[in-house]
């Protein structure tokens, strides 16, 4: 690495110290999930580990198995896969397959544990604790750790016996066609005559590396990457070789140990099936089985690196977009070692971010939310690849599961709460690539473009402007997350800021023509940490207005022309889809209208910050919310409906949590957050303490009243199902990501409802996926239609964390209105948290 190395590898129990006891228990858990192609999973998480293979999100398999064996004890025990598939069923005087006992899961945003009992075979003393842990980290400081498709399988082991531990992978990482070819190397230190390391600094691995023999750039089969290499390291104690992995298995079963060899004969990835494994034996017994136990650990590093990851139509044309880290390391193998040698760090940080968002999450009223937002995190993030350079940083999306559309704007709606909440930079980095292609003039339509390509990795972009008709939903929804993003970046103290982690570090700002308002060219060391991300946004030399005001008057003409479009069409919106497509196409849609009007408010900060006054006041008073009002609430005023003119229809006004995110509650007087002028007292300023419940306190003045909010809350109430709020009345089926809106802007007692017919469905729908967002509020909690899994849009279940930050801090407050009256049910009525 060019900047940054660790040099020592200190011992560490925070993974272990960090996840608690998790209460629910969803189908499907992640394992390694950094990417769309660096995704495996915990396949029937309610079983034992050894029930069936991890999987990739499609639900193929993915070779990867763990065994343990006792030496001496002729026992050898499956942890995780079936590797025992591979060995004989029936005692023989050879070893023995047995089974230990299982402890159960659990997890956080960053990690997931298995941990077992195996029995001493030492008269009564006590068995031996083993935990299994997979670390992806969330570095929400580090966008350099971040951007690193990789992650971590430590084993955790205390008690008085040793034990060895077989662990191996296949060549399904590399490919989804079970009959490609693949070839693979081997590397280890270099040994000295009497078998030790030679002298000096260097770090020492061993790692495997596998690939397809010829790989196919750029293409999938069954949703796995075609091109890339897997990357299995481990450190130079443990024992090593390849072969076909019957061979392999029963060896570790009859002597507990490998031969340190090179299987060169390659082969189809399911002929003679070859695997790539490592043994390391834990020693720890002393002079008696009495004494107390001993713990030790072992790391494995698991990476999959791709160049380039995908091509797109940037301004320059079409161009193969090479990964982030390249930025920072040389090589594969720097990054490697720098990965492999930084685990303390990187659990440090993971640590942080995980503990800070249960304590957060716990805020909702629910523990139960603290585990769905565990269950979360790493699904958004595995739906993103870093690319671009330091002076220029994107974040590319795939739409997993739903079609594979590349960077679609109404796929990173959804997901916004998260990055707004953990670092708003990686939202930048997600809108960057489609602003950049449209201000290119690639694009012909007057409306935000839906996506950037068919199919993932291919953002080819639609230069014939035939991309999916969603005008109104992608206009609303890209003004609503510029200013978010310009919010974002314009607050007083880190107390204020949106971001805990994002306020950290200094005020280094690149300020060039050629650099992004959101470069990374000032990476820090804090607290011995290297690496670091510098502030984003900040009122200390002004630096978030400076941000701000470059990004918007770079982009103006793009937000103007969006506005533009929404002035003319959003109101009574002509029949187009919205994002949920799979309801079908409808004119006049209540839900949709709103986020029109939205986006046109929104339009009105957005010009204030880039010094277009007249602009601004226009906007003003061209979002027409009465009209909308007059025509979308019912006639007896208890609810939205679902369209204009579909009497005794409802909907789920999801796009209203728009209006408090944005901090529309905010009195115009003292709303200066998009202020062009860069004084230190002209920043956002708190909002007063809630007052009257039609006009708030402090002389606020809402955007969307007061009683649209509680009208709606009150409705939820009314149709909740056993699994959920559905998300209209045409149907009893729900989208998560839009309850979780919903539940950020309802009252308290509303939401925990609503928290807690969520954490029922994951612990009882039948779904066999990686957490879904579109499933039935009864029956067995699955779906008929589309199986929508894995998908990024889990972000928005960080709706009320984020919120709960927003405005200064003051973003749920200013909803205390409803809890003042109306429905407002006790606990006991709405049953025991699970």
């Amino acid at each position: 690495m060019r900047c940054i190395y660790s040099h020592a590898l200190v011992a560490s129990t925070l993974l272990l110290a960090a996840v608690e006891a998790s209460r629910l228990t969803p189908p499907v858990l992640p394992l390694i999930v950094r990417n769309p192609y660096l995704s495996t999973w915990l396949a029937d998480a309610r079983q034992e580990p050894w029930s069936a293979w991890p999987m990739f999100y499609e639900g193929q398999s993915i070779g990867l198995s763990i065994l343990a064996s006792v030496p001496g004890s002729g026992n050898v025990y499956p942890l995780l896969g079936r590797p025992q598939d591979s060995l004989h069923r029936k005692p023989n005087h050879e070893y023995n397959v047995t089974y230990p006992k299982y402890l159960g899961a659990q997890y956080d945003a960053a990690a997931t544990n298995l941990s077992y009992l195996i029995p001493s075979t030492q008269g009564d003393a006590a068995p031996l604790e083993l935990t299994i842990s997979f670390l992806t980290p969330i570095t929400p400081t580090s966008t350099l750790r971040q951007s690193i498709p990789a992650g971590y399988v430590v084993v955790h082991v205390k008690g008085t016996f040793n034990v060895n531990i077989y662990i191996d992978v296949n060549g399904q990482w590399v490919s989804g066609d079970r009959g490609s070819q693949i070839v693979w190397d081997f590397s280890s230190p270099p040994l000295e005559e009497d078998g030790g390391f030679p002298p000096g600094p260097q770090p020492l691995l061993k790692t495997w590396r596998v690939r397809r023999e010829t790989e196919q750039l750029l293409t999938e089969f069954g949703d796995q990457a075609e091109w890339g290499t897997l990357y299995f390291s481990a450190a130079p104690d443990v024992r090593h070789e390849s072969g076909t992995s019957a061979v392999l298995r029963g060896r570790f079963a009859r002597t507990g140990t490998l031969q340190d060899q090179v299987d060169e004969s390659f082969r189809g990835i399911m002929q003679k099936e070859p695997v790539f494994a490592f043994v390391k034996s834990f020693h720890l017994n002393g002079s008696s089985p009495y004494l107390p136990p001993i713990e030790d650990r072992a790391i494995f590093n698991i990476a999959h690196l791709q160049d380039p990851v995908v091509q797109f139509a940037s301004a320059r044309g079409l161009t193969f977009m090479r990964p982030l880290w390249l930025s920072w390391f040389h090589t594969p193998e720097e990054l490697i070692s720098f990965h492999y040698f930084d685990f303390d760090q990187a659990a440090m940080l993971a640590t942080n971010y995980s503990t800070q968002l249960a304590i957060d999450a716990a805020r909702s009223g629910s523990q139960n939310y603290v585990d769905i937002l565990a269950l979360s995190a790493r699904q958004v993030l595995g739906a993103t690849s870093f690319s671009g350079t330091p002076d220029n940083p994107l974040l590319f999306l795939k739409e997993i599961s739903s079609n594979g559309n590349c960077q679609t704007i109404d796929v990173i709606f959804p997901s916004f709460p998260f990055y707004m909440y953990t670092n708003p930079r990686w939202l930048a980095y997600l809108l960057e690539p489609l602003i950049e292609h449209m201000l290119s003039g690639q694009y012909p339509n007057k409306y935000a473009m839906h996506d950037l390509g068919l199919h993932f990795p291919n953002l080819t972009g639609h230069p014939d402007g035939h991309d999916e008709y969603m005008p109104v939903e992608e206009c609303g929804n890209i003004l609503i997350m510029g200013l978010a993003l310009i919010n974002s970046l314009v607050y007083g103290d880190g107390k204020q800021s949106g971001s805990i982690w994002a306020s950290l570090g200094g005020q280094g700002l690149a300020d060039t023509e050629t650099t992004s308002p959101f470069a990374l060219t000032s990476l820090e060391t804090r607290d011995g940490v290297d690496g670091l991300d510098d502030r984003w946004g900040g009122s200390e030399e002004h630096k978030g207005h400076k941000q701000a005001r470059k990004f918007v008057e770079r982009t103006y003409r793009l937000w103007k022309q969006w506005t533009g479009y929404l002035v003319d069409y959003s109101l009574t919106p002509e029949t187009q889809l919205s994002t949920d497509d799979f309801a079908g196409w409808l004119a006049n849609q209540t839900n949709l209208a709103l986020k029109g009007v939205l986006g046109i408010k929104a339009m009105s900060h957005i010009a204030e910050m880039a010094g277009e006054h007249k602009d601004a006041e226009y906007y003003k008073a061209c979002h027409q919310l009465q009209k909308w009002e007059e025509y979308g609430i019912s006639r007896d005023k208890t609810h939205a409906k679902l369209a204009y003119n579909w009497y005794g229809s409802w909907t789920t006004l999801y796009n209203l949590f728009a209006d408090s995110m944005l901090c529309f509650h905010v009195s115009e007087s003292s709303d200066s957050i998009t202020s062009n002028r860069p004084n230190t007292n002209d920043h956002q300023k708190p909002i007063g303490k809630p007052g009257h419940p039609k006009h708030g306190g402090g002389g606020r003045t809402n955007f969307v009243p007061e009683h649209i909010y509680k009208i709606q809350s009150s409705w939820y109430h009314n149709v909740m199902q056993r699994y959920g709020l559905p998300l209209d009345s045409r149907h009893l089926y729900t989208k998560t990501d839009w309850e979780f809106f919903a539940a950020a802007v309802a009252s308290k007692s509303v939401r925990r409802e609503i928290l807690h017919s969520v954490a029922t469905w994951v612990n009882e729908t039948s779904t066999d996926r990686p957490l879904a967002d579109l499933h039935d509020t009864e029956g067995t909690g699955g779906f008929d239609g589309p199986a929508f899994k894995a998908r990024p849009v889990v972000g928005g279940h960080f709706a009320f964390v984020a919120l709960e930050r927003a405005c200064g801090g003051k973003g749920m407050e200013a909803l205390q209105f409803l809890d003042d009256d109306g429905v407002n049910q006790s606990e006991e009525d709405i049953g025991n948290e699970l």
